[in-house]
């Protein structure tokens, strides 16, 4: 006999909408029980709160999340005390909605919390959607990075993330042998209700104006690993040491009496791809050859967890976060020059348009014969002697290299790719000398050649895999929402351009127009960056709905197992396909793929926040030496506050507006200030001079000298 508790027959009543948005007085109505005896119903409505089945509104009213109306998402901070809420559900809630200061209810930044939507007030001059905090169902930070500072009563920890709005309290019996002004990091040990929350300093990272201490402050901010366990590192050095055994080789393609070849830059030591290239006939046999990191990384031993754990790589100028421990990603997955590795492989035979007529994906053995570099790719094209002569066993497969590459190309951009050309700082660091060196930008077409082969075979393992309707891990780049597309439009207009698409269903070809229109403009690396901007962001999806960038049905990441978890992740499940495994390919990973693709999305987006405030870090360091010099520069953005102008180097400066001297106006239509006679728009030249720079904003400022037509003459 089943015997239902009371709180089980009172939830019963709110899933079935009796009790749903009623407050105590009226659940006791409906539930007959006198309201001087709600002291028995009370405590059972807590405890449903409590396990989350039910919440209660500001004004007493109980129900589920849905009955209630409530709005999850996580909350944006203000250091002025207010927030926002960026909804979870971007479908049904398109908009963030503000939250007083009042209503914020203890919640801070990064915190998952539900709201409830207020009624408009009549005094509101411009409407926008606010809110209060119901409930906070998850603390965003449990361990923060700051400033710390102390009194005679006690010590605070000022946290880096301004958006959090309130310092750590740390009580002083804790902290009396720390020094006033490090950089530290601090657990949050209590969120005291109106109070500050309370924690403790777990490490002191350095003298607050420590240029290293402000680059270890950002990777512990992200929450990046660094060091392995010792149970990971002493499993990889395992892996490392088994090395390519004979009973390794059995049922593998052996490819090592093929010339095959890496092709990276200068510093790399983690090698995932090689590749070899013959013409057969008409047609053209590309071999794509991907380090098979799985067989050294069983699925959920220490190395796997590890690995899931991180998700990516990190990349910084003076060092690198490896997703997994350096005796594999260094050492025996690496495919290095002379050395037998273990590949999965993918064989593909291209015709003269472009198109794959056959495809095969095999386990395979390589021994690569060169590790070349992207610099000696192009002093081959280019005719230079020492390095033809260097390499004249591959001069003809180079040269096939970038025959094919630009037929497939000339294909994809028939397609309507969308080739963004956005410019990405290339910082050298030298760790002897502490030297930073940020050259011109400059990409050669030899990184094109390794893109342009890694995309074919990303988007040919793709395909095969969904036409089996395999469980994998898809690449997906879902198309600029409507408003998205509107404002680019109307940008673009604001610019001269004729953009007439439809904003409701943009296609990958309408953006390719602007873009080839927009060529020879001086507002060319502009649009890039916006139209950069108006577009969804790149992720991870067990789901296939296309790559809108690439103008691709269907497409992966294969190409990349020692640095991204979701190719390590595809690799296993394609291996038991090509196998014959079928089945315990949908049993192992059918439901493992969602979770791997939402870790991954979320440690991709960290790491690349993190690498871009290490790069804004270095570049302020590297303009701090240069106050007083002057460079010609373009504007690149235009604010109602000032300019922002772009260097060769691609290290961007502000020149704020009261520098200019004189009234502007500025026009958000076609991104102008104009006032006195005088206008500035994006893409224009200009000559600047360094003037100073911002460590805590990372940012340089220019003071302009005077403006220059396109030959760099003053006007």
């Amino acid at each position: 006999m089943i015997i239902t508790s009371a709180k089980e027959r009172i939830f019963e009543r709110f899933l079935d909408g009796a009790l749903a948005n009623k407050n105590v007085a009226e659940i006791c109505k409906i539930l007959s029980i006198p309201y001087r005896e709600r002291t028995r119903l009370i405590p059972l409505l807590n405890e449903l709160c409590a396990e989350g089945k039910l919440y209660k509104t500001e004004n007493g009213k109980y129900g589920t999340i849905e009955q209630l109306g409530l709005i999850k998402g996580t909350i944006s901070g203000n250091e002025r005390g207010f927030g926002f809420l960026v909804p979870e559900d971007k479908e049904s809630y398109p908009n963030d909605y503000f939250i007083p200061r009042k209503y914020m209810h203890g919640a801070f930044h990064g915190d998952v919390a539900l709201v409830e939507q207020i009624s408009w007030s009549s005094e509101r001059e411009t409407e926008r959607d606010e809110a209060r905090v119901v409930k906070i169902l998850q603390r965003g930070y449990h361990t923060i990075v700051g400033v710390f500072r102390k009194d005679k009563r006690a010590g605070y920890l000022y946290p880096d993330e301004k958006k959090f709005s309130a310092p750590i309290y740390i009580p002083l019996s804790s902290c009396h042998q720390i020094r006033n002004g490090v950089k530290a990091v601090a657990k949050i040990t209590e969120y005291p209700q109106g109070k500050a929350p309370g924690g403790e300093i777990i490490e002191v990272l350095g003298d607050e104006e420590d240029f290293f201490a402000e680059e270890l402050s950002i990777i512990r901010s992200y929450n990046l690993r660094e060091e392995f366990p010792s149970a990971v590192e002493k499993e990889a050095e395992k892996q490392q040491k088994r090395g390519v055994t004979a009973s390794d080789l059995q049922r593998r393609k052996d490819f090592r009496d093929k010339l095959v070849v890496t092709i990276d830059g200068e510093d790399t030591r983690d090698i995932d791809d090689a590749i070899s290239l013959e013409k057969v006939g008409e047609n053209y046999l590309l071999s794509v050859h991907i380090a098979d990191v799985s067989h050294y990384v069983p699925a959920r031993g220490v190395l796997d967890d590890e690995a899931f754990a991180r998700g990516t790589s990190v990349y910084f100028p003076d060092c690198v976060l490896p997703m997994l421990p350096r005796a594999l990603s260094n050492g025996i997955c690496s495919l290095n020059e002379g050395e037998d590795r273990l590949t999965l492989s993918c064989l593909m035979k291209i015709d003269k348009q472009g198109r794959v007529k056959e495809s095969e994906i095999v386990e395979g053995v390589i021994r690569s014969a060169h590790k070349m570099t992207y610099t000696e790719i192009t002093k081959i094209l280019d005719g230079d002697k020492d390095a033809c002569d260097k390499y004249q066993d591959v001069l003809d497969m180079v040269n096939l290299f970038a025959q094919l590459t630009r037929i497939l190309q000339e294909k994809r951009n028939k397609k309507g790719s969308v080739t963004l050309d956005v410019k990405e700082a290339k910082i050298l660091f030298d760790k002897e000398t502490n030297e930073i060196t940020i050259p011109d930008y400059e990409r050669a077409f030899s990184y094109q050649i390794i893109e342009a082969f890694m995309v074919l075979a990303n988007e040919t393992v793709a395909e095969y895999m969904h036409s089996i309707e395999a469980p994998f891990i898809y690449r997906i780049h879902e198309k600029p929402s409507e408003e998205k597309a509107r404002t680019f439009r109307a940008f673009a207009q604001g610019l001269g351009l004729t953009a007439r698409f439809n904003a409701e269903d943009v296609k990958p070809y309408d953006y390719q127009n602007l873009l080839l229109k927009a060529r020879d403009l001086p507002s060319y690396s502009v649009l890039n960056r916006v139209m950069l901007r108006s577009m969804q962001k790149a992720r991870y999806s067990p789901e296939n709905v296309g790559h809108f960038g690439l103008a691709s049905d269907c497409y992966c990441h294969f190409t990349s197992p020692i640095r991204r978890y979701p190719d390590l992740c595809i690799h296993r499940i394609i291996k038991e396909v090509v196998n014959g495994n079928y089945a315990e390919a949908v049993a192992k990973y059918g439901g493992f793929v969602e979770r791997a693709a939402e870790q991954s999305s979320d440690r991709e987006r960290k790491a690349a926040d993190a690498e871009r405030d290490v790069d804004d870090l270095y570049k302020t360091m590297f303009m701090s030496e240069r106050i007083g010099e002057e460079y010609e520069a373009v504007i690149s953005g235009v604010t109602s506050f000032g300019l922002f102008a772009e260097l060769p180097n691609t290290i961007e400066g502000f020149i704020p507006i009261e520098s200019l001297y004189g009234t502007y106006k500025f026009n958000p239509d076609n991104f102008t200030l104009t006032g006195g006679g005088k206008s500035y728009s994006l893409g224009e030249t200009l000559l600047v001079k360094v003037v100073d720079v911002d460590f805590y904003r990372r940012r340089t400022e220019f003071r302009l000298l005077k403006k220059l037509d396109t030959t760099g003459e003053n006007i």
